[in-house]
């Protein structure tokens, strides 16, 4: 456990540093890669089904890498979303590389972590843990899910029955975004993990249940059955009910559509012993019902599901916890820094 004082000097460094104005630059690189998305095949009827909706023809694409001098800014990693919606602006995947550093300021060699934001436009949450994970020394990818950030185009804004292909789109591009961050210099393309908060959680789950791309799976405040979660949730989870409904979207119809998202359907895809959720014990907007329901389905143990007595957006509180076992799980031992160490 991270003791206050660091907790506060890390977090606050964190926080300055990720709202830093970003300059910009010219330069670039592009890498090739190729997709490593493995046959989507299942035993289950219902699984198989569900995965066809996250399939495509892997293929090879391109990379390409704005570099900066500036040390606050992180550096801009794009690529072809898999799946094409006819929105240029919205179909170019942006990520934001969070750089592991040494102390004299050069590139280390070393893991990474792609995570996917919550569904505040600010993406605050996801870039706090991305540049407090680049600060303990992992290399973090901040990708801008679908319509946020750079992809966003404020011509068009998707309609609420459009959540299925929203969310299709946001999980084809995390799992790509592994093999984009896999190509990259100073990245152990062998050891990619994924962390996912609220929104980015429920991406995360169903993206690390695709295949075994991604090393290590962290699913933060989210859980299983969307059906239950909007017909009961509060606060975020009623206002997207409210606005379904508003589009028709109710009772039976409303299951349907969400269903062919549902990360239930294919959890049990998730390595149990290298996937990790916390979760909320008071939490309204994701009930800790429908979290325990994707830990079932997971089949995590009582170690692999951290519970923390919070609610969704007091659970900040115990983002040094998370970012302690990410930290831990995804760095070889010789690599943790000295001030985890020292709290073992």
């Amino acid at each position: 456990m991270l003791v206050p004082v660091r907790i506060a000097i890390m977090f606050g460094v964190a926080l300055t540093a990720t709202w830093a104005v970003a300059q910009e630059t010219d330069a670039s690189k592009t890498y090739t890669a190729r997709d490593s998305l493995s046959a989507l095949d299942d035993p289950s009827v219902d699984a198989a089904d569900c995965l066809k909706g996250f399939a495509w023809q892997p293929s090879s694409f391109e990379v390409t890498v704005e570099t900066s001098d500036d040390d606050a800014t992180p550096r801009s990693v794009r690529f072809a979303s898999p799946l094409d919606t006819g929105n240029p602006t919205n179909d170019l995947v942006t990520m934001k590389w969070y750089v592991a550093k040494d102390a004299k300021g050069a590139t280390l060699h070393r893991p990474a972590v792609l995570v996917a934001h919550e569904s505040g436009s600010g993406m605050t949450v996801g870039r706090l843990v991305a540049k407090t994970l680049s600060l303990y020394g992992v290399h973090a990818f901040l990708i801008h899910l679908p319509h946020y950030g750079d992809r966003r185009d404020r011509s068009i804004r998707p309609e609420n029955q459009e959540i299925v292909k929203v969310m299709r789109q946001a999980v084809v591009d995390v799992r790509r975004g592994r093999d984009a961050i896999a190509v990259l210099p100073d990245v152990d393309a062998d050891h990619i993990g994924l962390q996912g908060t609220s929104l980015g959680g429920f991406v995360a789950a169903l993206a690390g249940s695709l295949d075994s791309g991604f090393d290590k799976v962290y699913i933060t405040l989210a859980g299983g059955d969307f059906h239950g979660l909007l017909v009961n949730g509060e606060k975020d989870a009623a206002k997207m009910r409210q606005r379904l409904a508003d589009a028709g979207y109710t009772g039976d119809k409303l299951r349907e559509l969400v269903q062919q998202v549902e990360p239930l359907r294919i959890a049990h895809r998730l390595v149990p012993d290298r996937t990790w959720m916390f979760t909320g014990s008071e939490d309204r907007v994701v009930p800790f019902a429908n979290a325990q329901a994707l830990a079932k389905a997971a089949k995590l143990s009582d170690e692999h599901h951290v519970i923390v007595p919070a609610n969704h957006y007091t659970a900040i509180l115990y983002f040094p916890t998370i970012i302690d076992v990410i930290v831990r799980q995804s760095l070889p031992a010789d690599a943790i820094p000295a001030a985890l160490k020292s709290d073992s």
